[in-house]
């Protein structure tokens, strides 16, 4: 997978994401970021992670992400390690 491959998951992520306002507001309240602070870094590789890492914490919605968007559940973890390398994380979490 490449960095331009992962970044199409992590935005697909994130769409799928606000276009539930349940789902939304649980991400946010659980990363503690706001609305203007996902508007203003949506697109970023840091946000983006953040986004799949939230996915591959719960297994249910990740699997009903993964079948929305006609993805391997397995794709979304590499996806997530390349975008957190390109956020400079040292380490996967």
């Amino acid at each position: 997978m490449d960095v331009g491959r992962a970044e199409e998951i992590g935005v697909a992520a994130l769409i799928f994401l606000a276009a539930d306002l349940q789902r939304l507001g649980r991400f946010l309240a659980l990363t503690g970021l706001g609305p203007a602070e996902l508007k203003a870094e949506a697109r970023t590789p840091r946000m983006l992670a953040a986004v799949l890492d939230h996915l591959l914490r719960d297994e249910s919605l990740l699997l009903v992400f993964a079948a929305t968007n006609q993805l391997a559940p397995e794709d979304i973890a590499p996806a997530r390690r390349l975008l957190a390398l390109q956020a400079g994380e040292k380490h996967d979490p």
